[in-house]
């Protein structure tokens, strides 16, 4: 109440109010009033005393001479006798006008609830039968008086005042109609005008003649597109988009409108269904390309498993006809979970806008459409929008479209959702809600003007809630009377939109129905050629639907370099050079005592030149910046690192928000850095990682989980998307997963990242591998695999690896078991050496104190923390030389050439595989079979580790202490 604050007496009256309402009876319009509307009058009378109502002036006037509470008001003079009231002379008048603002707000918040969205008739839009007594006019009230207009509204256009019954005539066409809009809920009163003033005005949804041609062919092209898949395929699920054909329209008006703004790139992520309408005549993928994916006879070109044709994507540049301005359209391959495609539709948005300089999203937006039932009740929808303002994350405004057909798979909204509209979700970040009948499609192309523009202006979400119907079942072969009889008996019955609009154009002259039958021949002409020409086709080429091309990174044939990998060690000098920065920090900056001692430490280290896993994690990063390669890394904590050990940020004690981060001052030409502490979401944010990973093969992308286990909370992005990616879609990522792994007491929540079931996802065959002699052996077993799964045990060797990715002439994702205890172990150091020029990642490392494996008597093989472990017992024991402990630091790709050796190199030894982890987890059940065939099936490896279990580790500290000698034990204990 900002006005009433300026105005001393008007401020006290307010006060009054609120204290003691009976001594205000002489003012009653304060018990009635909302701040806002005498906020409103107030500054109105201070621009013009002429433009309110004659008793405000009275009042006002007074006010601002200072007379008391209950004196300021005096009523006008009046030719007629006051009737007989107890109440002052005005009051009612003054009631009466305030009850019309009450009216005029409550229509803006609530008239969404009388709109009439479904285009079936039988469903209310909000769910809810009753009528909202805040939007029923109060009887006794003269609808032909006059009455002025709040600042709040823009159904006057020009006029300042309307008769009550015209007022109720605006606000019922614009909130009542085909069209509810949802936008009271933003805390800013710019931009709630902003959306009134496209809303409210009156004529704004007039379109020109021209715009509704091109309307009506856009929805012919819909509607016969899917027609011509049902006349041709018949009993082939599709997932057709009959009952919301005006998403094309839709989606395509979007993309005009956002062209003319500049965009350039558009994202699109979305369901399978109306998925293929969307490739035909959105993206402008080649119908023959999409109807050879009805073709069961024709066979795969490339490896790989492929995908449904209803879950594939594609990348296409185009010129935009409407603009004639040259656009590219991405839609991205996704899986049957609905909405898990969200985040990686953004975090590739984000990418390209990184990579383009596209601060501000000008260039690059994402389009994501939803199912209402999926809109509703999955959360990565709730996720996905609460990266929409972080500043590492946004992509400066996503437009939404809900393809809401009421109803999910077989089950009705109010069994679905708890909420009145799918769409309440969209509130947590401010994004302005439009729910629009799909039947009134020029109610659509409106709110996807108003949609666009939004989205232009402000940089924010914005929601389209296309409510429509789905003319057959969950897909064509299945029955829908059996669950909604009453619906799809209606259904039978209406008419689809392109009919009815098309006789709305013919009756009013717009078009001619010979324009319209020369319309659907023309598109059923281009379709027949299309499905003509596939006649001839005798392969599928899923390369054809890649959704993220890499101009220049592969062959002209497109099959990736199969080179060698190239050396991943750099010069001294230079990580002398990291080293030195990253163990500094500017003149005058206020460090904690704790960093001082840790930087401190640094510095002692490159002295000694030695390397701990914070250093050597910084080396990678370090070398890889100043080679161009833009290095990202996200995930919680982050910045400081779960266990307090990476300290990439480092925050001034004194000065509120001064950060210096080293990374990022290495040198003038360097790549830049991104290190983001993450929302606490791993499904979103991992899904956001790899989006961005997609778009730029020359960059490391990394994601760190908190503490290993928490990635199964992004399950379905390791399974759908990262492990199967390339098989389904061609489509190569070189994401790095940092999972921390390890035994060390803190119960089962904390100690296994689960290294089994990445193992498990492995597509390797145990009893086949390449020739051990083959020069590229290392390469062709990176190249064929689906990723990279290592358990380092030494700071140098991720330093390497995480250089090998991107020194691959490919890319494949690696998943790291990071360590916890080993962050500042005192063994786990590695010399500087082990990472200049002429060094390379050890796939395996071999005992260096048995340089005579004849003696050896049991050969252990582990991975990881155990082998500094079982080190010290066996130092303990006096056992060197009779028990050699070999470190697989890849474990998959299994590297069959270098096990290989060591078995021919300790022909005598007993083969025992040593893990922490239960007999039921960990490497065991993945590296048996292996050892095997590495051995050529004549060498038996036995398993020394935990007894099986259901749960990942005991919480008994006691416990685990017990468990861990006892591995140690049986590990290292050799017969007499």
């Amino acid at each position: 109440m900002y006005c009433v604050g300026r105005l001393k007496p008007l401020r006290s009256v307010a006060l009054l109010a609120r204290r003691a309402r009976s001594a205000v009876t002489a003012e009653p319009f304060l018990s009635g009033s909302s701040s806002s509307y005498v906020e409103a009058m107030y500054e109105s009378w201070q621009r013009d005393p002429a433009s309110v109502h004659k008793s405000w002036d009275v009042f006002f006037r007074s006010a601002s001479a200072g007379l008391k509470p209950g004196h300021a008001y005096s009523p006008p003079p009046t030719i007629r006798p006051a009737p007989p009231t107890s109440a002052a002379p005005g009051t009612q008048e003054i009631d009466d006008h305030l009850y019309v603002q009450a009216l005029v707000r409550a229509y803006q918040i609530r008239g969404n609830s009388l709109a009439k969205l479904d285009p079936l008739g039988i469903n209310e839009a909000d769910l809810d039968d009753s009528m909202t007594p805040e939007l029923v006019l109060k009887p006794g009230l003269d609808q032909n008086k006059v009455f002025q207009l709040p600042l709040i509204t823009k159904i006057g256009g020009p006029d300042k005042a309307l008769p009550l019954h015209e007022i109720m005539r605006r606000l019922k066409n614009t909130y009542c109609g085909t069209m509810g809009a949802e936008y009271m809920f933003i805390q800013d009163r710019q931009k709630c005008d902003w959306v009134r003033e496209r809303i409210e005005a009156p004529g704004v949804f007039q379109m020109t003649d021209m715009e509704k041609r091109r309307l009506l062919a856009r929805l012919v092209r819909s509607t016969r597109f899917e027609a011509f898949l049902s006349e041709k395929w018949p009993s082939e699920k599709r997932f057709g988009l009959e009952g919301c054909e005006v998403l094309i329209p839709a989606m395509k008006h979007i993309i005009d409108k956002s062209s003319g703004y500049g965009v350039e790139s558009f994202i699109i992520g979305m369901p399978h269904r109306g998925r293929l309408n969307v490739l035909a005549n959105v993206a402008r993928k080649q119908l023959d390309q999409i109807f050879c994916q009805f073709n069961p006879m024709l066979e795969d070109k490339e490896e790989g498993s492929g995908d449904v044709k209803y879950h594939l994507g594609m990348s296409l540049e185009r010129t935009n006809h409407v603009t004639q301005k040259k656009i590219r359209v991405t839609v991205v391959a996704n899986p049957s979970h609905l909405e898990a495609v969200d985040p990686v539709v953004q975090g590739k948005t984000r990418a390209e806008q990184f990579y383009r300089g596209d601060t501000e999203g000008k260039e690059v937006m994402s389009i994501l459409l939803h199912g209402d039932a999926a809109f509703a009740g999955q959360g990565v929808v709730y996720e996905t929008f609460h990266l929409a303002d972080l500043p590492d994350y946004t992509t400066h405004g996503t437009i939404h479209i809900v393809v809401n057909n009421q109803i999910g798979f077989t089950t009705d909204p109010r069994v679905s959702r708890s909420s009145p509209y799918c769409t309440e979700v969209a509130k947590v970040v401010g994004a302005p809600i439009f729910h629009v009948n799909a039947d009134d499609p020029e109610a659509v192309m409106h709110v996807c003007n108003v949609a666009a523009e939004w989205r232009a202006t402000y940089s924010k979400d914005v929601v389209i809630d296309l409510v429509c119907y789905r003319r057959h079942g969950h897909n064509e072969m299945d029955e829908p009377n059996l669950t909604q009889p009453r619906m799809y008996q209606t259904i039978k019955k209406h008419k689809t939109v392109v009919e009815k609009y098309s006789e709305d154009l013919i009756s009013s002259g717009v078009v001619t129905k010979g324009d319209y039958q020369e319309e659907q021949a023309e598109y059923g002409k281009i379709c027949q050629d299309a499905f003509d020409k596939t006649r001839a086709d005798q392969e599928l080429h899923h390369r054809d639907w890649l959704d993220s091309p890499w101009v220049g990174f592969f062959q002209e044939d497109g099959s990736p370099v199969t080179s060698a990998i190239a050396a991943t060690g750099v010069p001294e000098n230079t990580l002398r050079h990291i080293g030195q920065i990253f163990s500094s920090a500017p003149d005058g900056f206020n460090l904690h005592k704790a960093l001082i001692r840790v930087l401190s430490g640094r510095q002692d280290m490159m002295k000694k030149e030695e390397v701990d896993w914070a250093m050597g994690e910084a080396f990678a990063f370090g070398s890889l910046l100043q080679d161009g390669i833009h290095v990202r890394l996200s995930g919680q904590d982050v910045e400081r690192g779960t266990f307090a050990h990476r300290h990439h940020i480092l925050h001034d004690q004194v000065e509120d928000k001064k950060l210096y981060c080293p990374l990022r001052h290495l040198s003038p030409d360097q790549a830049q850095y991104t290190v983001c502490n993450s929302s606490l979401s791993e499904f979103a944010v991992l899904g956001f990682e790899l989006g961005f990973s997609m778009s730029n093969p020359n960059a490391l992308v990394c994601w760190e989980a908190q503490f290993g286990d928490f990635h199964n909370n992004a399950q379905c992005i390791i399974d759908q998307f990262i492990c199967s990616g390339q098989d389904k879609w061609v489509r190569q990522s070189g994401i790095v997963l940092l999972l921390p792994h390890g035994y060390e007491g803190m119960g089962p929540e904390h100690s296994s990242a689960r290294l089994e079931r990445f193992l498990q996802l492995c597509k390797d065959d145990p009893d086949t591998t390449h020739d051990f002699s083959e020069p590229l052996f290392e390469t062709l077993q990176l190249h064929d695999c689906n990723w990279q799964v290592v358990n380092c045990s030494t700071p140098a060797n991720l330093f390497h690896v995480l250089r090998r990715q991107i020194a691959m002439p490919f890319r494949k994702p690696l998943v790291i078991m990071s360590p916890k205890s080993l962050l500042r172990h005192p063994d786990a150091k590695s010399p500087l050496s082990h990472m200049v020029e002429g060094t390379s990642f050890k796939r395996l490392i071999t005992d260096q104190t048995c340089p005579e494996g004849a003696g050896v008597q049991r050969l252990l093989l582990c991975s990881g923390k155990v082998y500094y472990e079982l080190v010290k017992e066996r130092a303990r024991l006096g056992l060197e030389g009779r028990v050699a402990i070999v470190r697989v630091e890849q474990i998959s790709p299994f590297p069959y050439d270098l096990v290989s050796a060591e078995l021919a190199r300790c022909p005598r030894a007993e083969v025992v595989w040593v893990q922490e982890e239960p007999k039921n987890m960990g490497a065991w059940t993945y590296v048996q079979p292996r050892l095997a065939t590495a051995s050529q099936n004549t060498r038996t490896a036995r398993y020394v580790g935990r007894p099986p279990s259901a749960s990942v580790a005991t919480g008994s500290k006691a416990q685990h202490n017990s468990e861990q000698a006892a591995v140690q034990k049986e590990a290292l204990e050799l017969p007499h």
